[in-house]
């Protein structure tokens, strides 16, 4: 089913949150993950390029854009610093879970941005990563990690105990090829955005093969390189198709439902940035904004890097409790916010 027969889905965007930054404080820097607490704060990973490695932090904000603080920052490998960060969730304790692929290891963070623990190391074994991706944690506090170039999805307790791993590498249904988002659905199934495989593979939590969803391609419900996957109470899969430059949304069955660029506006604080700074603003008022390209340079990075609107590095997709949309863009630094239409 095509994206445009599908008439019972619509996804509305709402706004957009974020610009950039070479300083600590507002602003984000190649951000590749996003969680919301329950009274509504909005925390973001900051993973930042090696120009900018100081800059790695979490950062919050709430819905209004004010800037709240920050925590985690100071790159390096000590208690509460990080180095490579690439994902975060919540558990019911709103403690923070971050993983770092340099490390090998997951960092625990307070609601206060407080370090509390962290565990794991580098490794092939129980409980040991090769560069840990993306997290997830079920209803039960149970810890789901992409075990990116170990090519399997290891289980653990709230405070890091092993409990079950999945997969090896390949292509097979179950295996894997470098997975890197992940995440749980309200029936405890598990989601995994199977990298290098373009497709999104369902289990249950115990690592029983569920579904396979996708294949290689720029179509409606194919995929190159997705990076994160989201789903909600429905079923409906929200997919960010890293090396299309897009949001996909897919059917609990699988069809495609929705398929998308990004439609970005002037998030509040790159408003004010050319309100204090006129001669960006009319240079940027002077600019197209969505140019022509030539035919071999019409492939998706391009368009998007010259696109503004565009999702440019859609890393990673999260849901929150009132079902808002985050798209998580690295390259523009920036976050685009949906809801569905009920």
């Amino acid at each position: 089913m095509s994206a445009q027969t599908a008439t019972a889905f619509q996804l509305d965007y709402v706004k957009t949150v974020g610009s950039v930054t070479v300083q600590l404080g507002r602003g984000f820097v190649n951000p590749y993950d996003v969680a919301v607490s329950q009274d509504g704060r909005i925390f973001v990973l900051n993973r930042c390029d090696s120009a900018r490695a100081n800059l790695v932090r979490v950062g919050i904000i709430n819905w209004e854009e004010d800037y709240l603080g920050e925590f985690g920052k100071g790159y390096g490998p000590d208690d509460g610093k990080l180095m490579l960060p690439v994902a975060m969730a919540l558990d019911s304790q709103e403690r923070f879970h971050i993983t770092d692929e340099h490390t090998h290891q997951v960092s625990i963070f307070d609601l206060s941005g407080d370090f509390v623990k962290k565990w794991g190391g580098p490794g092939s074994g129980d409980g040991e990563f090769n560069g840990p991706a993306g997290i997830a944690i079920d209803a039960d506090d149970h810890i789901y990690i992409a075990d990116q170039h170990n090519h399997r999805i290891q289980k653990f307790t709230a405070d890091g105990q092993y409990v079950a791993q999945w997969g090896g590498a390949g292509s097979e249904p179950g295996r894997f090829n470098m997975p890197w988002g992940v995440t749980v659905d309200a029936q405890g199934d598990v989601y995994v955005a199977d990298w290098r495989n373009d497709r999104i593979q369902k289990f249950t939590n115990n690592g029983a093969f569920l579904a396979s969803y996708g294949e290689s391609g720029d179509g409606n419900g194919q995929f190159h390189r997705p990076s994160g996957v989201a789903v909600d109470p429905e079923g409906y899969m929200y997919i960010s198709d890293w090396g299309n430059e897009r949001l996909q949304v897919l059917s609990p069955d699988g069809d495609c439902v929705d398929n998308r660029r990004g439609q970005a506006t002037l998030s509040k604080w790159a408003a004010e940035f050319f309100e204090v700074n006129p001669d960006e603003r009319e240079t940027r008022a002077v600019s197209n904004l969505f140019p022509d390209l030539p035919p071999h340079l019409s492939v998706p990075h391009h368009v998007s890097s010259q696109t503004e609107a565009y999702f440019w590095g859609p890393v990673s997709v999260r849901l929150d409790r009132g079902g808002r949309l985050f798209v998580v863009e690295a390259n523009r630094h920036r976050i685009q916010i949906y809801q569905r239409s009920k």
